[in-house]
């Protein structure tokens, strides 16, 4: 036969021998015989036979070459003005078949399993089982800690004062030149926005004020800001917080009162 027609995992293939197909997942090992005993239709060269719905004593076997999950597919669903909007990945597990044989009349197949195929499936396996010793082993061991001399205690605790007092000194500092570091203080992130923030890990306008374009467009796909982040100039406004510049908000506060009393 030089071609037939097949039906697994609900979906129909057009196969020849020597073909390599990719489908739906099977329960056998690399190097196994599969046999595909739903054919539709067996053709060699003009004589064509349409199974109804199979036909009937033909079959298609072949070599399992490996089973491993396909490349993500993106699932992207919205609903506009909804505020719905959900993003999903999903890897489906597909199996490699090396097709062998084409069978008619009720004929069994003469392949056999396939014993390199076996072997370099457990190759791989043994590998990815030794995997974590082999780390584990090239992992230096920690310095065993020297025990601390009687004599060199008391200087310790000399040493330790003027890291404090520097400390002291930095928050006086960061504190007369009015920086709070809260992130709701840019203009235009509210209390929910605050949240949506703090979990994903930004609770700082020093963090913020680091951000470049790809984190803006990382978290703008991430908490659904649409555009408010660039929009509203968030790293700018961050960066001016953190220099000890007041607020935005209140700096257009104050522009409005003044223009008000000059009416």
């Amino acid at each position: 036969m030089n071609f037939a027609v097949i039906k697994t995992g609900g979906k129909q293939y057009k196969v020849a021998a020597n073909d390599v197909v990719k489908v739906e997942k099977l329960d056998a090992e690399p190097g196994d015989v599969v046999t595909f005993a739903e054919v539709l239709m067996v053709g060699n060269g003009d004589d064509v036979t349409v199974g109804a719905p199979l036909v009937e004593g033909a079959s298609v076997a072949g070599h399992l070459v490996q089973t491993k999950k396909s490349r993500t597919v993106i699932i992207q669903k919205k609903h506009r003005r909804q505020h719905f909007d959900r993003r999903n990945g999903h890897r489906q597990i597909l199996a490699t078949v090396r097709i062998g044989e084409i069978l008619v009349g009720g004929a069994k197949t003469t392949l056999t399993a396939d014993d390199k195929l076996k072997a370099r499936h457990a190759a791989l396996l043994g590998s990815v089982a030794e995997a974590p010793a082999r780390k584990a082993a090239a992992k230096p061991a920690p310095a065993k800690a020297k025990a601390p001399k009687a004599e060199a205690a008391p200087a310790a605790e000399p040493k330790a004062a003027p890291k404090a007092k520097k400390t002291e000194a930095t928050a006086e500092t960061k504190a007369e030149a009015g920086f709070t570091d809260d992130v709701s203080l840019i203009s235009g992130v509210g209390a929910t926005l605050t949240k949506k923030l703090a979990a994903a890990g930004v609770t700082s306008l020093t963090q913020i004020a680091a951000w470049s374009d790809a984190d803006l467009k990382k978290y703008d796909e991430e908490l659904a800001l649409h555009g408010r982040a660039e929009r509203d100039e968030w790293v700018q406004q961050a960066k001016d917080l953190v220099a000890g510049k007041p607020p935005r908000a209140k700096v257009d506060q104050e522009h409005a009162a003044a223009d008000k009393a000059k009416k």
